[in-house]
């Protein structure tokens, strides 16, 4: 399941939103539109791409930065649970399978 969030951003400032989109994690899609709702650019995030393989399209985004004035960002993510509760697990200093009656 995924769920579709909007932002309008001006063009000095796209690079950077996606930039900090991508960094929140759990992100499928991104799509840049102009103000007009024509898509301009559409591409995949997939889990574990960063760095180097994202460089041909922030240079991408950054040649669209200087285009336009006004433009709003799509963001595809996955419904993932954001508030996963791991107190179930044991703390560093403790070992599950010792035994407690020694």
């Amino acid at each position: 399941m995924s769920f579709k969030e909007s932002f309008n951003v001006n063009g000095e400032n796209l690079l950077k939103k996606i930039k900090e989109i991508i960094a929140e994690g759990n992100v499928r899609k991104i799509i840049i539109s102009d103000k007009t709702g024509k898509e301009i650019l559409s591409f995949p995030v997939t889990i574990g791409v960063v760095g180097v393989v994202l460089l041909p399209v922030f240079a991408a985004i950054g040649a669209l930065a200087a285009l336009l004035t006004e433009c709003t960002i799509t963001v595809e993510r996955s419904d993932t649970p954001k508030d996963e509760d791991h107190n179930d697990t044991a703390s560093p200093t403790e070992n599950p399978n010792t035994p407690t009656d020694i």
